[in-house]
């Protein structure tokens, strides 16, 4: 394994140890739980910290860094009420995102 996958998946488990979509989203949607509790909002604010750290990851190329977007994340999760497109961390991360991909080479 080359030293962008190593560092890819060291990402992928950052961004996945939080991941509100694996179980939190799914009760969101069958309406067990409301997208305003806080117990959703404390782990999707960590989630949100998680992968502004996985995507300035050092080592990442822009091939890498696609595979770990978090557009369609974030879209799913406004979609769904549990983040809004207007929020700091929402936007923090999307403004890290697009500064990573500036940086990254090839």
């Amino acid at each position: 394994m080359d030293s962008v996958e190593l560092a890819l998946q060291r990402a992928i488990g950052v961004i996945s140890q939080s991941d509100p979509l694996i179980k939190l989203l799914e009760q969101v949607r069958l309406s067990r739980m409301k997208p305003t509790d806080a117990g959703l909002r404390a782990i999707t604010e960590s989630w949100l910290a998680a992968y502004r750290k996985a995507v300035d990851t050092g080592g990442l190329n822009k091939q890498a860094l696609r595979r770990i977007d978090p557009t369609p994340r974030l879209v799913m999760l406004t979609q769904h009420g549990v983040l809004s497109q207007d929020h700091e961390g929402v936007k923090a991360l999307l403004a890290n995102f697009e500064q990573a991909m500036v940086r990254a080479p090839e």
